[in-house]
C-alpha cells in the first residue's frame, strides 16, 4: 500500500535508533499513537513488546485493529454452515478459504460503484472513475456481505476486522489512482482493469494483548501510558482524511454525503492540528509534556512544519534530547504543482528525548 510518510523502508533505522537509547528489552509497552497503516507497530509487535496504536482515521483504526490487536488464530466457527466445504479446512487456513469466498461473489451495484465508477457515475453531473466497473461491483458484494456476517453474529469482531483489513488493502491495489485519492485518472491503468481478489491480511500471533483506539492523539494521552513512545505526525498541510477519503468510506460504508469532483466525505471531524502550521508547535508541546512514557520518539523530515530548533526547544522540556538521521527516497504520490520537488531524497530525523 503505498502511503504517505511510509516507515517501510526505515524499520531498521528506526530498531537500531530506538534500542541504541532504550534498550533492547521488548517486555516493555511501545505505543505507536499515529499509526498509520500500522507497519511500525507490527513490527515491534513481532518482537515481542506490548502495542498500544492510534490514529485518527477510521481505515487505519481498521488496519491496526487487526495487525495489533488481533493475536490468536481466528476460526470462523459461526461460518461453517453459511460457507460450502469451509467445515473441511483446517482452522489455520480457514481465513484464507473464507477471502476467496468473497472473491468469488458476484458484484452488486452498491455505493461505491454508483459514486467512483465510470458505469455508476455516468449519467451524473460528475463523472469519476476511481475503480473499474467490475472491481466496483465486487467492493460494494465484498463489503455487504462482510456487515451482513457481522449484524446475524457469524463473525466476532476479530473476524470481522481482519476481513475489512483485508478488503481496505486489496482494493488498494487496483484503484485507478497516481497513488493517493486525491484525484483519479482519466483512463483505467493497467493495474486497475485487473480482477479485485481479496488476498488475506498478514495475522501476527503472540501471546501479548494489545490495544487499539481511534481518537485525537492529543485528548487520549490521559488514557495511556508505556516505556517507549513513537511518533509519526504529518509533516506538511497534507491532510490524511482527503488523500484516502475513499478508503475511509469503504471501511465506514457509510452511505456519506460526498461533494466535489473527487466525491470527498465530510473530514473536518479527522482535520489534524499537525497539518497546520499555526497550530502545529502548540498541539505538539501538549503532547510532549502530557505523555506519560520514559522515551519519546519522533520521526519528522526535514521539509516539515516544525524546524529541528521547533522540535528541539519542545522536547528537551521533558529531558536529555537527541536525534538520529537517514537519508532515503521521497514519497512521489503525483505530479501536481504542490507535489514537484527539485530533491530525489529527504533526510529523516528521529528525534528522541530521556524523559526526566
Amino acid at each position: 500500500m503505498n502511503y504517505l510518510g511510509s516507515k517501510l523502508s526505515l524499520l531498521r533505522f528506526l530498531e537500531k535508533s530506538i534500542k541504541k537509547i532504550a534498550g533492547s528489552d521488548s517486555n516493555r509497552v511501545f505505543c505507536d499513537l499515529f499509526a498509520g497503516t500500522g507497519a511500525v507497530g507490527a513490527f515491534f509487535k513481532k518482537q515481542g513488546y506490548r502495542i498500544v496504536a492510534n490514529d485518527i482515521q477510521y481505515y487505519s483504526y481498521v488496519l491496526n485493529r487487526h495487525y495489533i490487536g488481533n493475536h490468536k488464530i481466528l476460526a470462523f466457527t459461526k461460518l461453517l454452515n453459511e460457507i460450502p466445504g469451509l467445515k473441511k479446512v483446517k482452522t489455520d487456513d480457514r481465513k484464507d478459504f473464507v477471502c476467496d469466498y468473497l472473491s468469488q461473489m458476484k458484484g452488486k451495484k452498491g455505493f461505491i460503484y454508483k459514486n467512483y465508477c465510470l458505469g455508476g457515475t455516468q449519467s451524473a453531473e460528475i463523472k469519476r472513475q476511481y475503480f473499474s466497473d467490475e472491481n466496483g461491483m465486487k467492493c460494494d458484494a465484498i463489503r455487504q456481505k462482510i456487515e451482513s456476517w457481522k449484524k446475524q453474529k457469524l463473525i466476532s469482531n476479530n473476524e470481522y476486522y481482519f476481513l475489512l483489513t483485508s478488503l481496505v488493502k486489496s482494493i488498494d491495489k487496483y484503484a485507478n489512482t497516481a497513488s493517493v485519492y486525491g484525484a483519479f485518472l482519466k483512463q483505467l491503468k493497467k493495474s486497475a482493469q485487473n480482477t479485485l481478489v481479496l488476498k488475506p491480511a498478514e495475522l501476527i500471533i503472540n501471546d501479548q494483548s494489545h490495544r487499539v483506539f481511534n481518537e485525537d492523539i492529543n485528548k487520549l494521552l490521559n488514557k495511556v501510558e508505556g516505556d517507549i513512545l513513537y511518533l509519526d505526525p504529518p509533516y506538511n498541510h497534507r491532510q490524511y482524511a482527503t488523500n484516502y477519503h475513499l478508503l475511509e468510506t469503504i471501511a465506514r460504508y457509510d452511505n456519506p454525503k460526498i461533494r466535489g469532483k473527487t466525491g470527498l466525505r465530510d473530514y473536518r471531524k479527522q482535520k489534524s492540528l499537525y497539518c497546520s502550521k499555526l497550530e502545529v508547535k502548540k498541539a505538539f508541546k501538549d503532547l510532549i509534556l502530557n505523555a506519560k512514557v520514559k522515551y519519546i520518539f519522533l520521526s519528522y523530515n526535514n521539509e516539515g512544519l516544525m524546524s529541528a530548533a521547533d522540535i528541539k526547544e519542545i522536547m528537551s522540556l521533558r529531558g536529555k534530547y537527541g536525534y538520529f538521521t537517514k537519508r532515503y527516497g521521497r514519497f512521489k504520490a503525483d505530479k501536481s504543482e504542490n507535489r514537484n520537488y527539485s530533491a530525489s531524497q529527504t533526510t529523516e530525523y528521529l528525534h528522541y528525548v530521556v524523559c526526566e
